[in-house]
């Protein structure tokens, strides 16, 4: 099987807030060193990390640095990260949109490429007219896109507006009429960011199926950014992860997903001694939120079930208080959550006082896995009083040392609302 791209120490530099170094002095300095001289531009030896959470003191940032990969035909590569890790650079280094800084960048076949609403259309220009240009561009001829065009058409759903100029399509329907052409111009690799996003779940469904098809039966290369960690698994093969300009992490996808976003996680209590200084606000404060095995070990077992403990404080009483624990997984899908009133039927106001709160979940309700416990307080069932901070845990799964593999069904889980509340009025 052939490389279909190449990345070899590339990286891409930026002065932040200009246009090339915009100033006369930079230009004939980069001109001298590099033209006369036949030195290293001297801009390159500066330049911070692409940290955007820090305002830094250099006016250059790497957006990327040393990146260095391969992608061999047929590949669907997730390209994973935060915001600003360098995900849509990347793309676009890759789609001839910007050339790197440093480096060189191999890419063998036609690339189409959809990385933002409306990439490479005119706004002017009809759909249909659009669909010729943007064929065109990839160097097919006019005979070749007429084969394709009804059928870019329907997979778009936009034939009502086929002939209506762009800038009067909705960002949904641009995106639609863009991913058509990008995948349907026979590209040799398709590069698609994160704009699929704006596709309703229909058009969603559609374009991930044709990506499986292009990737699959096609042979072709994809390279996919999206923030959607079960559409990146269920589409890519491999991943890239990305921090900061540079790559953390290369492999198998699960492999890749599982450091995004469960790697760093330990699994901890949250457990605050002195009260005055414990989190929340005039309305409560937390002492503790604990989550263990049902037995009291700390180690939890699909077998064992789950104890969630939490004790807090309650200040004021003009308010019907409601305690909540949501359970996510580490994709940030919601598996259950459940929730208890603190105050018998018919009762106003909950009391001044120490609440003792426990919840157990059954055994086999949750797959072995990293998960975070979101615990909420609200009043009379609607209002958000406060919010304490995730509470990771892992499920493990000493079945499969048996030759066992349990696996729960996928969805939303109802479990019966059963909290065991105990108050002290004197705690305070």
């Amino acid at each position: 099987m052939s490389t279909a791209i190449e990345f070899n120490h590339v990286g891409k530099q930026y002065r932040l807030g200009l246009v090339s170094t915009r100033t006369l002095s930079h230009d004939l300095n980069r001109w001298w060193q590099t033209s006369v001289l036949k030195k290293e531009d001297p801009y390159l030896k500066i330049g911070e990390v692409n940290d955007r959470s820090t305002a830094g003191e250099s006016e250059y940032v790497w957006a990327l640095r040393d990146i260095d990969f391969k992608v061999e035909q047929g590949d669907v590569v997730g390209i994973i990260g935060k915001n600003g890790a360098g995900k849509s650079t990347l793309l676009k280094l890759l789609s001839k949109v910007t050339g790197p800084t440093v480096g060189t960048i191999r890419a063998r076949g036609r690339i189409g490429a959809l990385l933002e609403v409306g990439t490479g259309f005119h706004p002017e220009m009809t759909g249909r007219e659009n669909i010729f240009m943007n064929g065109a561009i990839m160097g097919m001829s006019k005979n070749d896109i007429a084969l394709k065009l009804d059928e870019i058409v329907a997979f778009s759903g936009c034939e009502r507006y086929i002939d209506t100029p762009v800038k009067r399509y909705s960002s949904g329907m641009t995106v639609r009429l863009g991913f058509a052409v990008a995948a349907h111009l026979d590209p040799e690799i398709l590069v698609i960011d994160e704009v699929l996003a704006v596709g309703d779940a229909e058009f969603q469904k559609k374009a991930i199926g044709k990506m499986q098809d292009v990737s699959r039966g096609e042979g072709r290369t994809v390279l996919f950014v999206s923030h959607n960690m079960a559409s990146i698994k269920s589409l890519c093969n491999s991943g890239i992860l990305l921090e900061n300009g540079h790559i953390k992490y290369t492999g198998a996808v699960n492999d890749v997903v599982e450091k995004y976003i469960g790697g760093d996680v330990v699994q901890e209590d949250h457990v605050y001694n002195d009260l005055s200084s414990a989190p929340g606000n005039e309305v409560i404060r937390v002492q503790m939120v604990t989550v263990t095995a049902s037995n009291g070990s700390s180690s939890i077992d699909i077998e064992s079930g789950i104890t969630f403990h939490i004790r807090f404080a309650c200040f004021k009483s003009d308010k019907m208080l409601d305690v909540n624990i949501e359970v996510k997984n580490m994709e940030d899908t919601t598996i259950f959550q459940v929730g208890s009133v603190l105050g018998e039927v018919g009762e106003k106001d909950s009391k001044i006082g120490i609440y003792d709160v426990k919840f157990v979940v059954p055994p086999y309700v949750l797959n072995a896995g990293k998960y975070k416990a979101i615990v909420f307080w609200g009043e009379n069932q609607a209002y958000l009083v406060y919010r304490e901070e995730d509470v990771y845990f892992e499920v493990r799964n000493t079945l499969s040392d048996m030759g066992f593999n349990h696996q729960t069904a996928p969805g939303y889980i109802r479990l019966k609302n059963d909290f065991i509340i105990n108050f002290d009025a004197n705690g305070l």
